[in-house]
């Protein structure tokens, strides 16, 4: 496979010439984007709504259109999976992207268009690839196979002639010839609905191959992982791919699987760690310096017109959005897109800061709906994952992952933070692990440090270790597993802190 390593390794890096082109001119990329979706989308039953065909600036699209959360643009959303066509966007949709962001029972559907799978998700592949072949040209890692999990697909519900499952599924059943034979296990594997019979074929397949390269969410990459480990009583999974060279990882934050993954999966400095940024929504950053460790490269020439909602505004019915030219780093912005697909101005969920303006890099600082704010501490993800990964640090422990939520005020009793964490080593010392997490919680959040003071508001948190391999039933429980489903972080709810904690008495 050497020739083959050769060839598409130079088709791929001349791809750096048209990424070094919008770097150079990233509001210019933008404002062409955004034209061209307008220009396409004239004619639909939403361009006509909202009178595309006078629309001449960025300004005139957002006086005109209004902002819109899934339950805004379902009604739309709900005929084309019902089979109409020209309602969001111009080309006929014939895929659905299935979605439920964590695991919230109703699932959410998204139109994925032609457009959207060249230019956006396939796009973003081969650009992963390129930018990884930037920072290591003498990697060979065409010389063996990639190995990703995948979802599921199925049939549309709301129509038979269309189909409906998780992007990566998608992405592989329209695969062409050639990715399909440098990838493994073969789609009909891939695509199997079963996770639990997927996994046996799974391993069965790929340690046979020379996997040099993993594309995968962390959560549904270590069951992989440890199983083949079980299952081949090897000490790590060098010892069954030695030419293992990248992790692509994407969908939850890596850091806190970091020193899991370092420590026992791959122990050894041959192996990168590349980070992307892609959702049922669309392709939108890659990391494209490896020594900027959760930093990506916001990716602008993908079909996507992206706006900003300062924190602020978000609680707001129509808040204000900034554009590219008009964002600062170091600030929380709701994310919101415009795309390929009909999505318009759709507030994806997620929050994001960026870390440079020149090129503009962004890390995903958490999600809109999934933070704790109950005594007015707003600690968010990133917050939670820099405290989970100091005390794993201090304690000696490592984790597979963790939940949290508020434990609310009493009859003259003060709150605390409630949290479940899963490890694949439990701390040394307990103790410490909490009030690291504690002390570490109240360095990088000034409103849970003042919360914290004395205990005034909130008492330390209340922290319950479980057993490997919880979350992974707590899933299966609730026929989630696999695909893009993953564990919610944190939640001002206290549903998913008490299904759990009732399931491990159950398990008990």
């Amino acid at each position: 496979m050497s020739m083959l390593n050769d060839i598409l390794s130079f088709f791929l890096k001349r791809r750096i010439e048209r990424i070094e082109d919008f770097l150079r001119h990233p509001i210019d990329t933008q404002h062409r984007i955004f034209h061209d979706l307008i220009e396409n989308a004239r004619y639909t039953e939403w361009g006509l709504k909202y009178d595309y065909n006078s629309i001449d600036s960025i300004k005139d699209f957002q006086e005109r259109v209004p902002i819109s959360t899934y339950e805004e643009l379902y009604p739309y959303i709900e005929r084309v999976l019902k089979g109409e066509q020209n309602v969001l966007w111009a080309s006929e949709i014939k895929w659905f992207s299935k979605s439920s962001g964590t695991t919230n029972s109703r699932s959410k559907y998204i139109p994925v268009s032609e457009e959207s799978l060249e230019d956006c998700h396939y796009r973003g592949g081969k650009d992963m690839m390129t930018l990884y072949l930037n920072n290591r040209p003498e990697a060979k890692l065409y010389e063996g196979k990639g190995l990703s999990i995948g979802g599921t697909l199925h049939q549309n519900p709301f129509n038979i002639n269309t189909q409906a499952g998780d992007i990566s599924a998608v992405i592989t059943k329209n695969l062409p010839a050639w990715a399909d034979y440098i990838r493994t296990p073969p789609s009909e594997i891939a695509l199997m609905e079963n996770w639990e019979q997927k996994m046996e074929q799974m391993i069965q397949i790929c340690t046979q191959e020379n996997v040099t390269s993993i594309l995968g969410v962390p959560t549904w990459t270590v069951v992989l992982l440890e199983n083949i480990l079980e299952r081949t009583g090897k000490k790590n999974i060098l010892e069954i791919w030695p030419n293992f060279e990248v992790f692509v990882h994407g969908a939850v934050a890596f850091q806190p699987y970091r020193d899991l993954f370092k420590t026992k999966l791959f122990p050894s400095d041959q192996v990168t760690y590349l980070e992307t940024y892609n959702a049922s929504e669309g392709f939108f950053a890659i990391q494209d310096e490896l020594s900027r460790v959760g930093e990506m490269l916001l990716m602008l020439d993908y079909g996507v017109f992206y706006e900003f909602i300062p924190m602020e505004e978000w609680e707001k019915e129509q808040p204000q959005t900034l554009t590219l030219e008009q964002v600062e780093m170091d600030k929380n912005y709701a994310l919101v897109i415009s795309t390929n697909s009909g999505l318009w101005r759709y507030k994806i969920g997620d929050t994001v800061k960026f870390t440079s303006i020149e090129p503009y890099r962004i890390k995903v600082s958490g999600r809109t709906k999934h933070f704790i704010n109950a005594f007015g501490e707003e600690v968010v993800i990133e917050n939670a994952d820099v405290a989970i990964t100091e005390a794993c640090a201090m304690a000696n422990a490592t984790i597979a992952d963790y939940t949290a939520g508020p434990v609310y005020m009493g009859d003259g009793s003060k709150g605390c933070h409630e949290w479940i964490i899963e490890c694949s080593k439990k701390p040394d010392d307990e103790k410490l692990f909490i009030e690291t997490l504690d002390n570490t919680l109240r360095k990088v959040n000034s409103d849970y440090d003042a919360k914290r003071f004395k205990d005034m508001a909130l008492l330390l948190p209340k922290v319950h270790f479980v057993e490997n391999g919880t979350f992974y039933h707590w899933m299966s429980k609730r026929g989630k597993l696999g695909g893009q489903n993953k564990v919610p972080r944190l939640s001002n709810s206290r549903e998913y802190l008490d299904d759990i904690l009732l399931m491990v008495k159950e398990l008990a």
